[in-house]
């Protein structure tokens, strides 16, 4: 049964390339260099991967030499797995295997390099066009990180619009660590290029452009006014389950409804290791679950990733400017979610993405064998520091409670698998030169203070509500930080609606989706019959 299961799934698989290469201009050639051996599971991995593009199209085709070929020295090559794409056209390599999440990354470069088409806005081609010196981009990705594609993405666009200056090398962290020693890169996605941090993180296509023009990162992009513009009756800004979950209803009860997300699909969920807890799925990977709530979604809505929201404006409708375009809507949802919060710290910030982290999912594959601390005491601390003992990382919890705030399943679980805890401790500095190697700890009731060597420093000490937008509006914020909102999610702008994480509450997948069901259906009813119009009608009698 099994079995049958997987070879359907390979046959689907199949048939889905088939769709998108079907009707490619150009060939598109691999080279693929590996070590005397040729047989570790990098290389295997990349070989795999190679031979299921090529069953469904002749446009691609490879040619596999050891790194003793004269044509290893003639591109430079000295490590084992490294493909080359089109390298007599290109500069664009991978070092490693295009497997699990980078998976997508690799169909998206067969397909640009096979259609000749990047499909890059023209914003973003306004600033490449501008860079006029080379830029040698280096890429750290992981197979386990949802963010990494994204921004896989966007270094591939600029190295394909521009061969002639750009030229990238796609770095597996799992497959050479040393180069993920060397550059700090211990957290993904990350970009250097011309030897310098540009990018911590995934970015909108054309904050990455901006970056890779100033050679270092970028927080904002100020789209040209030409934009193209999109009409809609509701934009949902957010693409977690609240954002997708109202995407649905609000569709199905005839709103012409868009979302748009300028981060990865399915925001915190995406990098849950495991999710036990929805309703009908007795455990699934959060990626997994992103993927089911996306499809679904995509059956009613279309969906704009890779888009940050710069500006939201009442005029006779609300213009919605994003990176890209402008939309106009009759009424807004606000699914904008939550930032993870961090400790601040000294040497937080320094060290973030050179030993801190915030995704154990992403990051945690490097530190196999590697002592890290685990500094948090809720679901999440306690999901993600499991995740990290399973991989074989040796973790230790730090809490600054006596007591775990997580579920009894999980706190047995801690127990269990035999993961250390420091109750009553905070981390009161993290310390390292160019990565981190201690952290200084202060027992709480005791007040003694002492340093523990460690290689990392994950955080997950809970979330900062995203309420940036929210204040554009000019709708109100409570004390507690969240968007000010009634029973119908309405927030006190008309016409402006909130749902998921960004109002608060119990922070759980399927509240975020109730309340993102919730919020559409009160926003199908007000456009309906609009409660702002009823209200003034009320005060003029």
């Amino acid at each position: 049964m099994e079995e049958r299961a997987e070879q359907a799934a390979y046959r689907e698989a199949q048939a889905q390339l088939d769709a998108i290469f079907k009707n490619m201009d150009h060939d598109v050639p691999l080279v693929l260099f590996t070590d005397t051996s040729g047989s570790d599971p990098f290389t295997e991995g990349a070989r795999q991967v190679i031979r299921l593009i090529r069953q469904v199209t002749p446009k691609v085709t490879l040619r596999e030499y050891n790194l003793g070929h004269e044509l290893a020295f003639k591109w430079n090559v000295d490590r084992g797995p490294t493909l080359l794409f089109d390298p007599e056209n290109f500069n664009i390599r991978w070092m490693g295997a295009p497997l699990g999440e980078e998976g997508r990354t690799f169909v998206e470069a067969i397909t640009m390099l096979g259609y000749r088409k990047t499909n890059l806005s023209n914003p973003s081609r306004k600033v490449l066009d501008k860079i006029k010196e080379p830029r040698n981009i280096k890429m750290f990705v992981s197979p386990t990180c949802p963010y990494c594609p994204q921004q896989a993405v966007n270094t591939l666009k600029a190295a394909i619009e521009r061969p002639d200056i750009v030229s990238l090398e796609i770095v597996d962290i799992q497959a050479n660590p040393d180069l993920a020693d060397k550059y700090s890169a211990h957290s993904v996605p990350q970009v250097i290029a011309n030897e310098k941090l540009i990018a911590l993180g995934a970015q909108p296509e054309e904050l990455f452009m901006a970056s890779l023009e100033k050679l270092e990162q970028q927080s904002v992009f100020i789209p040209d006014s030409d934009a193209e513009e999109v009409e809609a009756d509701l934009v949902v800004v957010g693409g977690g389950p609240a954002g997708l979950t109202a995407g649905i209803y609000a569709a199905r009860s005839g709103l012409n409804t868009v979302i748009v997300e300028r981060d990865a699909l399915g925001g915190q969920v995406a990098t849950t290791p495991v999710v036990e807890n929805y309703p009908g799925i007795t455990q699934i990977g959060g990626k997994a679950l992103v993927d089911l709530m996306v499809t679904h979604a995509l059956e009613y809505v279309k969906i704009f990733p890779g888009e940050a929201v710069m500006e939201i404006q009442k005029k006779e409708k609300f213009v919605i400017t994003t990176s890209r375009r402008r939309f106009t809507a009759k009424a807004i949802l606000l699914a904008t979610g939550a930032s993870y919060r961090k400790l601040d710290v000294p040497g937080e910030s320094r060290l973030s993405g050179s030993g801190v982290s915030y995704c154990s999912t992403c990051d945690g594959p490097l530190f196999k064998g590697k002592k890290v601390l685990m500094v948090g005491g809720g679901n999440s601390a306690l999901t993600e520091a499991l995740h990290l003992k399973n991989i074989g990382v040796d973790v230790t919890i730090v809490h600054r409670r006596d007591t775990f705030r997580a579920q009894e399943h999980l706190i047995k679980n801690i127990t269990d698998n035999g993961i250390s805890v420091l109750f009553d401790t905070e981390v009161k500095e993290i310390r390292g030169k160019d990565r981190v190697e201690e952290v200084e700890l202060t027992n709480n009731k005791t007040g003694k203070t002492s340093t523990l060597s460690v290689s990392g420093v994950f955080i997950a000490v809970g979330y900062v509500p995203a309420v940036e937008l929210a204040r554009k509006t000019g709708a109100e914020i409570t004390d507690d930080g969240f968007i000010k909102r009634d029973e119908h999610h309405r927030t006190t702008i008309p016409g402006v609606y909130s749902a998921g994480d960004v109002e608060g509450g119990y922070k759980q997948i399927v509240t975020a989706a109730g309340q993102g069901a919730g919020a559409a259906i009160s926003i199908f009813e007000d456009l309906v019959n609009p409660y702002w119009i009823r209200d003034d009608e009320q005060k003029d009698t």
